[in-house]
């Protein structure tokens, strides 16, 4: 089957639908499976991005507002849920496999290149015994997080909310919330961090030095010390699938992991 073009709802005899508004800017699906969904809310900003479900039963959830563009490959009974208020510079890339799921919480912003992944592509044998040695794992990424520039999320990889990935970083374990973590592999370098979205050089203060001083800190929750010991992930609310139905369509999806 060629690209679909995404404007308005759809569905095939195969199963595959799509729950999408009109107007969409060069969004294209392509099924090649079977039972899949795409559902993206009616006032998201998505563009220039090609979702891919090259298997059966995967679900992909965009929220609102927002401007995710580039690739999502949903694998096969894998779920992916960009959040809502989600930017990105340029184009980001998306692919899970093997009935994984990645989880972008609320107003996270992805800077130019960066890549997630729950998958490597090709899987890895211990040559002995047999075994897998690289198997496909969840991605959980928090609300408010900053992944900087040619990033690189892996498999099994946790994010707290409010938290900083550095410049060509490669994420591949468990990252607190509110802190800033960058090298390869990507460790915390620094704790109780918070960001601000605006940037430096296209808004006043020009010269940024304290935030309770320059009343540059927002009324939100991103605002946190860190918590090494957290069991949970702060992803937002969502407003276009309830975390019941996630956890029914990716039933290796912890509950830990989306509470509101």
């Amino acid at each position: 089957m060629t690209d679909i073009l995404v404007s308005g709802n759809y569905e095939d005899d195969m199963g595959n639908r799509v729950i999408a508004p009109a107007g969409l800017h060069k969004v294209y699906v392509d099924f090649k499976g079977k039972n899949n969904t795409l559902h993206i809310e009616s006032n998201s900003g998505i563009k220039n991005t090609l979702i891919s479900f090259p298997s059966d039963s995967g679900v992909c959830a965009v929220g609102a507002h927002g401007n995710y563009c580039g690739k999502i490959r949903i694998g096969w009974k894998c779920t992916v849920v960009v959040g809502s208020d989600v930017t990105c510079t340029t184009a980001c890339a998306i692919y899970t496999a093997e009935s994984t799921c990645t989880i972008i919480g609320d107003d996270c912003m992805i800077a130019a290149h960066v890549i997630i992944r729950t998958e490597d592509s090709h899987a890895i044998f211990d040559v002995e015994s047999g075994n897998r040695l690289n198997p496909s794992r969840d991605v959980i990424i928090g609300q408010h997080v900053w992944l900087a520039e040619d990033s690189v999320i892996l498999s099994g990889s946790r994010i707290g909310s409010g938290s900083v990935i550095g410049i060509r970083s490669v994420v591949k374990a468990s990252i607190p919330n509110n802190c800033t973590a960058a090298g390869i592999p990507c460790k915390a370098i620094k704790r109780n961090t918070a960001w601000e979205r605006p940037n430096i050089a296209f808004s006043d203060p020009w010269i940024r030095t304290n935030a309770r001083e320059q009343a540059l800190i927002e009324a939100n929750q991103s605002w946190q010390l860190t918590d090494d010991n957290a069991t949970h992930i702060k992803i937002g609310k969502y407003s276009y699938m309830t975390i019941k139905d996630l956890q029914t369509k990716n039933p290796n999806l912890a509950p830990a992991f989306l509470t509101e």
